[in-house]
C-alpha cells in the first residue's frame, strides 16, 4: 500500500511539475506576443520597461524549460519563487490603477492572492521528487 502512494504521489508530482513549467511557458511566450498588456501594467518608478517585459518573458519561458530538466528542476523552481516575487509589484500597481486594464475589480484583487499560490506551487518543487512523500 506504501508503495502505491509513493507512485501515486510522485505521478501527481510530476504532472504538477509539468503543468506549472506549462503555465511558466506560456506566460513567457505572451510577454512577446502581447506585450502591450504588459507594458500596461508595469508601475512608472521602474526603468527600461520595453527591456523588462522582454527579460521577465525570458526568464518564464527558460524556468519552465529548466523545471522540466530533473537535474535542475528544483533550482528552477527557487527562480520561479524569485521571479514571481519580483514582478508582484506590477500586479499590487493594477490593483491601485484598474483604469489601466478595465476589468472587474475583484479580478484585479484576486491576482493578488493569487501570485501566493503560484509561489506555493514552485515551492512544492523545490524539494524534489524523492523527499515527497
Amino acid at each position: 500500500m506504501q508503495k502505491n502512494h509513493r507512485e501515486s504521489t510522485g505521478a501527481y508530482f510530476a504532472v504538477s511539475r509539468t503543468l506549472l513549467a506549462i503555465f511558466m511557458i506560456m506566460a513567457g511566450t505572451m510577454h512577446f506576443v502581447n506585450p502591450d498588456f504588459f507594458l500596461k501594467i508595469m508601475p512608472p518608478y521602474l526603468p527600461l520597461h520595453q527591456e523588462l517585459v522582454l527579460a521577465s518573458g525570458v526568464c518564464e519561458i527558460l524556468l519552465g524549460v529548466l523545471l522540466l530538466v530533473p537535474r535542475y528542476s528544483h533550482l528552477a523552481a527557487w527562480g520561479i519563487i524569485a521571479l514571481l516575487i519580483a514582478v508582484f509589484p506590477a500586479n499590487i500597481y493594477l490593483y491601485r490603477h484598474q483604469e489601466i486594464l478595465p476589468a472587474s475589480p475583484i479580478l484585479h484583487l484576486l491576482r493578488l492572492p493569487l501570485q501566493g499560490v503560484f509561489i506555493l506551487w514552485a515551492y512544492w518543487h523545490t524539494k524534489g521528487r524523492k523527499q515527497v512523500s
